[in-house]
């Protein structure tokens, strides 16, 4: 990526969080070239909100991209002109205009304006584990990138698994300048070669597929997609989806079923990761 930081690092949380964030203006931003981002609250104890500032040049946006969340989120335009698709509903929002609005509607925003445009963004999650920032900047940070391997799940690889865990396969896909160049089939650990171990597991405390020995589990399976930064799949449990954040693998679950049209969508920066398919 062609920033002075890695994005990860842009939206992570500190491992230490904070009850009070003072953020100076030289705090740390991101600019792609066409969207300078700045968190205004990193860190913010709980994740309860969080808050950007983010400028737009002329187009730019979340494209046609339909994002879904948990949660409620709030603009509020300070300069320029953005316009708001919310479901169906269209909203042209002048400096001084906002919207709230629940955000598991689908939605998408750009700049309409012949101008820089400037707004406040605020995401109220009610998953406080959700990466709401990354997920709403992320394809243009994609389309950035010239070069990169995405990961399928799937057992004939022609459609996408609906369950990660008992998937026997990866299709892995390079992408090059917004082509398919290669393509091919990897074997994928599952649930049938953990089988045994499972049996042995002890209650897990911190809910299903989020414990330590679930976690290992899924770095052993994600071994041979190491050199993935995607991994798209129909289905998977929440403890699979955060170990692959914590891979540095971006995991998005669509209810794309055919795996050309899934893999179109992600280069046209249109798939949505619907994690109310999470289990």
């Amino acid at each position: 990526l062609t920033l002075n930081v890695p994005i990860a690092l842009f939206f992570e949380q500190d491992p230490v969080e904070k009850r009070v964030v003072y953020t100076p203006c030289k705090n740390l931003s991101s600019d792609t070239g066409i969207t300078h981002i700045q968190n205004l609250g990193k860190d913010l104890a709980g994740n309860a909100l969080q808050q950007f500032l983010v400028t737009l040049k002329p187009g730019a946006g979340s494209g046609d991209q339909m994002i879904v969340h948990t949660g409620h989120e709030f603009v509020y335009c300070l300069s320029g002109s953005i316009h708001y698709r919310i479901e169906d509903e269209s909203y042209d929002l002048q400096p001084g205009d906002s919207l709230v609005f629940e955000a598991h509607l689908p939605h998408c925003w750009e700049n309409n304006n012949e101008n820089d445009s400037q707004i406040i963004l605020v995401f109220d999650p009610a998953d406080d584990r959700e990466e709401l920032g990354s997920r709403h900047f992320s394809h243009e940070f994609i389309k950035k990138e010239l070069t990169m391997k995405i990961a399928l799940i799937t057992n004939n690889g022609k459609t996408i698994s609906q369950h990660f865990g008992r998937a026997a396969y990866y299709l892995v896909l390079t992408i090059e300048n917004g082509e398919i160049v290669d393509r091919e089939m990897r074997d994928k650990m599952g649930h049938s070669q953990f089988h045994a171990a499972e049996h042995e597991e002890a209650p897990n405390a911190a809910g299903h597929g989020m414990d330590a020995s679930s976690h290992n589990k899924h770095v052993s399976m994600a071994e041979v997609i190491a050199d993935c930064k995607y991994l798209l799949c129909g289905g998977m449990g929440r403890g699979a989806y955060n170990s692959m954040q914590r891979l540095n693998i971006t995991p998005v679950v669509t209810d794309l079923q055919d795996v050309e049209a899934a893999a179109q969508a992600f280069i046209d920066g249109k798939l949505v990761d619907h994690t109310d398919l999470l289990h």
